[in-house]
């Protein structure tokens, strides 16, 4: 590989959400040298932080479009390479359910649409469909089952992208968000808070701030982002058995609707909504909309009714004014612009990853790839052996989701560790439980003490 100052690289990539991550990974393994630059002081805490966690088929995308293509090509490499990134996957497959005339009326489109784009699926009558998921609400009239939906790790999933691309070579900053661009014709000059950056091909994979940083570069801003807030509800340990598919409505033009259905971790959620709003860093609660959740989950699955509430949150989806991806090759400024990926970015990252990468190869850049490296994440699920059950784990710290001392320290080292509680949170599932941190967060600041950027008990962007 050349040699380059620790501030030139061949590729900056902007942003490390789960997309810029996957960008990150396949470059890095095409041999390209790579800087990820994060605005945030950890990564994932834009639009990644947030969502339901499923690795779709693509069923129901639009047939050809490109989100089409890069599900399907995103999935199969998932399903491939997780093994050896330690990555947990569980083929719950899904319903798709329909509770009235108009919605039953519209699934043998629905299913058409899924065969156009290659996804196999079932039809299932009013008692097939209840023999399937015997919990459904009274309501429930028919639908189709979609074997091939999957419940994964959405946090340990980027990190393991992440570290594969650090360990061929590649440098995350964090804090580092870009203030202006200028394209000399030959490199980028990059401006940020950690210093300038020089490289030869910029890629826009900013999420909820792609269209700002594309004027920062002097790009063509040809689409707006449009925040849309989705809020979730997430049940206690005990409403995990109420279900055994991802439960899915009937789609509309706008959004995928209300899904009910288990969590790798061992809970169960019901969300997201569906909200615009200006705001693209705060995604506010809203006690009238969470309690409207309830309701919903309650007339999917009846049983849930008498079941606690562990935690509510909410995530903001990079949404644009059209409902199609808007990737796009600037190749007279050596730039690519990743923007509007919406609610199944988490599905088509790899897909996208290697998207880009073939883009970046058009611009003419060839380098010797690599023999791959696997770095293996820590398994947080609860469908493998976590790291309580393993002796000399140095006592339990977070009793509500069983994380260990060994966990935290591991999360706080290496090459890719926690700068922020939520990071903590997002590596080991730490403060995730039913106390949602009274009882562990104390013992959290005594061993994170002078070891991250933003201390907790004090809020993100207080002085010291």
């Amino acid at each position: 590989m050349p040699a380059y100052t620790p501030d030139e690289c061949d590729v900056a990539v902007i942003g490390a959400g789960v997309v810029g991550a996957a960008i990150a990974r396949a470059l890095a393994l095409a041999g390209a040298s790579v800087i990820v630059l994060e605005r945030a002081a950890e990564v994932l805490d834009g639009a990644s932080k947030a969502n339901s966690a499923i690795l779709h088929t693509g069923f129901d995308a639009p047939v050809g479009s490109l989100e089409q293509r890069l599900v399907a090509a995103g999935r199969a490499e998932y399903l491939d390479i997780a093994p050896r990134l330690g990555l947990p996957v569980l083929n719950s497959g899904a319903l798709v359910i329909a509770w009235t005339p108009e919605e039953e009326a519209a699934l043998p489109g629905l299913m058409a649409q899924a065969a156009a784009n290659g996804v196999d699926v079932e039809w299932l009558d009013r008692f097939a469909l209840r023999a399937a998921e015997p919990g459904l609400g009274p309501a429930a009239r028919a639908g189709f089952r979609v074997a091939g939906e999957y419940l994964i790790d959405p946090w340990s999933t980027a990190h393991a992208y992440l570290l594969q691309a650090i360990a061929h070579g590649a440098q995350v900053r964090r804090g580092a968000p870009v203030a202006e661009g200028r394209f000399d014709g030959a490199r980028w000059h990059l401006v940020t808070p950690q210093g300038p950056v020089c490289a030869r091909i910029v890629v826009n994979a900013a999420g909820l701030f792609g269209d700002r940083v594309n004027a920062r570069l002097g790009l063509p801003r040809d689409f707006t982002i449009r925040p849309r807030k989705g809020q979730f509800i997430v049940y206690d340990k005990p409403a995990y058995a109420l279900a055994r598919h991802i439960l899915l409505p009937v789609p509309s033009g706008v959004t995928k609707g209300i899904v009910v259905c288990r969590t790798i971790w061992g809970n169960l959620l019901v969300g997201p909504t569906a909200e615009e709003q200006d705001d693209r860093e705060v995604a506010a609660l809203d006690s009238a909309t969470l309690a409207g959740l309830r309701d919903k989950g309650a007339a999917i699955l009846p049983a849930l009714a008498d079941q606690a509430v562990t935690a509510v949150y909410a995530g903001l989806r990079p949404a644009t004014e059209f409902k199609e991806y808007r990737i796009s090759s600037h190749d007279d400024r050596q730039a690519i612009t990743v923007g509007g990926i919406r609610s199944t970015g988490l599905s088509a990252a790899l897909g996208i990853g290697a998207h880009v990468a073939d883009l970046v190869a058009g611009f003419g850049r060839r380098w010797t790839a690599p023999v791959p490296d696997w770095p293996q994440v820590p398994n947080i699920s609860e469908v493998a052996p976590r790291d309580w059950q393993q002796p000399g784990h140095g006592g339990i710290i977070c009793h509500c989701e069983m994380v260990t001392r060994r966990e935290v320290e591991a999360a706080l080292s290496g090459p890719l560790p926690a700068t922020t509680l939520a990071g903590i949170k997002r590596r080991t599932r730490a403060t995730m439980g039913r106390c949602q941190g009274f009882n562990c967060l104390a013992t959290l600041a005594q061993i994170t003490a002078g070891r991250l950027a933003v201390p907790i008990g004090v809020p993100a962007g207080a002085d010291d």
